[in-house]
């Protein structure tokens, strides 16, 4: 999940003073908007120690005229606190309509960091994030708008920031810092999953890098700006309209070649093999597999299989390496293309939790229930509260197939720009592929842009350690073939019983 808040987005000083203008310009409209209206802002400042929090909610008292706006400070419980329930400190903070709380530390702090340290157990920690949940939901039912924005550090960078804070500042008792350290790992895949059972359509998370403090600032009033336009939508006239001016400056700077990295332009798409290595590497892995795929049916264990990928990026020349391997009685590629009507007539899962592989089984999915925050997010058949809320529906299919023992294997296969042309190209002149190509993965390519965003917020969101995320490199498809074989070796080995033998069946 935390891996696209570790690419290296930064912003130049001229870049920032650019852009900070407009932010605090725009910020201040919307709160003129927002005094008019029945809202009210609750701003969750959260995330690794170290990140700069502090500094952000200085900004945020900068930006936003401070007449309305209060910001509480969340750290120990008072006695007085500790005689109330949890939730009362909170209660007794939140906005008027037309006001903005700023929550440094939240009713997030305590369930992460009690589940970290082995304070309370799975179960306990899951039963405080549906009640947070809970409370969200009466929240924005009653018309406010929350904000939630989650500060990231690399291991390394907290570490620096740490030692940092220590020499600088050691008079001050740094909350959390030392135990972060030391306990990084365990925090943060805590707080991983903390954020995926609580990135909801009407509460979502913004997850931001904050290696480069620029960046992170004005990424947070991205945030905060995108949001509460959002929400005023209704609120504004026309001749009002808080909507984004064409020729805006901080899209432009959000858009230069270091503040719009993701984690798609860190795979190195120059990976190959020779002919003769992919030839010996294939086949070592398709036997791999074959030997697997019996195991899998012997032990009653069964796999999903995802692909998804830039047309023309090789998933099916990729899927058919995989059949290649297997008896064709142990597995079903189903290509998913647009619904029908009947599939229109149900949850938009419905039609995939149909094909779910009995025990001893694989099914492998040629695109699948992504194309609800890809195509239809970018096709805007989808509207942004269902496209939303669909990361938290996907994570909660996949753990339920997971939790009954069914590896989920997923796969995005990207290739460059170019790459795609020449391939798009080279299939308009194939007679024995030419049908590959239509005027849809045309029109596609001019949104490449708006497609790596969207990609880029499915990683955030729907890479979990039960149901990772594979980026596979793709410009060259030997390489890519490879290396979906022995990814999904690797993937089936975790579930099986090595003791037991594979068993064919004749």
């Amino acid at each position: 999940m935390f891996e696209v808040a570790e690419v290296g987005r930064s912003l130049s000083k001229e870049e920032y003073k650019q852009a900070e203008p407009e932010v605090h310009y725009r910020l201040l409209t919307l709160q003129q908007k927002l005094r008019a209206s029945s809202k009210a802002l609750i701003v969750i400042v959260a995330g690794v120690e170290g990140a700069g929090k502090g500094e952000v909610v200085n900004k945020l008292n900068r930006w936003f005229d401070t007449r309305d706006v209060q910001t509480h400070a969340f750290w120990d419980e008072t006695d007085e606190e500790r005689e109330r329930p949890e939730f009362w400190r909170y209660w007794r903070t939140f906005p008027a309509r037309g006001s903005i709380s700023v929550m440094f530390g939240s009713w997030y702090g305590k369930p992460i960091t009690d589940r970290a340290f082995d304070k309370i157990d799975d179960g306990d920690f899951e039963s405080e994030l549906q009640r947070i949940e809970d409370l969200e939901r009466t929240l924005t039912r009653d018309g406010n708008i929350i904000v939630k924005l989650w500060f990231h550090l690399p291991r390394e960078e907290q570490r620096k920031q740490a030692e940092l804070d220590s020499k600088n500042f050691g008079f001050k008792k740094p909350g959390l810092m030392g135990e972060y350290s030391k306990s990084y790992e365990q925090l943060t895949r805590v707080s991983g999953r903390a954020i995926r059972l609580t990135d909801t359509g009407f509460a979502p998370w913004n997850i931001i890098e904050a290696t480069d403090s620029r960046y992170r600032d004005i990424s947070v009033g991205k945030a905060l700006i995108s949001s509460l336009e959002r929400a005023l939508k209704n609120n504004t006239s026309v001749s009002e309209s808080t909507q984004e001016p064409e020729d805006s400056v901080l899209d432009k700077i959000l858009e230069s070649s270091k503040s719009n990295i993701t984690i798609l332009d860190n795979l190195d798409l120059d990976q190959s093999l020779t002919d003769e290595e992919y030839d010996a590497q294939l086949s070592e892995a398709q036997q791999r597999l074959y030997k697997l795929a019996w195991s899998m049916h012997n032990q009653k264990k069964n796999a999903v299989l995802v692909f998804e990928g830039w047309d023309a990026a090789g998933k099916g020349s990729s899927i058919r390496r995989l059949a290649a391997a297997m008896d064709a009685r142990l597995y079903r590629v189903i290509p998913v293309g647009a619904p029908t009507d009947e599939e229109l007539l149900h949850h938009y899962l419905w039609r995939f939790w149909r094909q779910i592989p009995r025990a001893g089984f694989m099914t492998i999915y040629d695109r699948s229930w992504y194309g609800r925050v890809l195509v239809e997010r970018i096709e805007k058949l989808a509207d942004q509260r269902e496209w939303l809320r669909s990361y938290q529906e996907i994570n909660n299919f996949e753990e339920n197939l997971t939790s009954h023992s069914i590896a989920v294997i997923k796969f995005w296969i990207h290739i460059s720009n170019n790459e795609q042309l020449n391939r798009f190209k080279a299939r308009e002149n194939d007679v024995l592929k030419k049908h590959k190509i239509t005027k849809a993965d045309w029109r596609n390519r001019e949104k490449w842009d708006q497609y790596k965003l969207a990609v880029n917020d499915m990683v955030a969101h729907t890479s979990t350690a039960y149901a990772p995320w594979n980026l596979i490199a793709g410009n060259d498809k030997k390489f890519a073939r490879v290396q979906i074989l022995n990814t999904v070796c690797e993937s089936l080995e975790k579930i099986l019983n090595p003791q037991d033998p594979p068993s064919e069946v004749s």
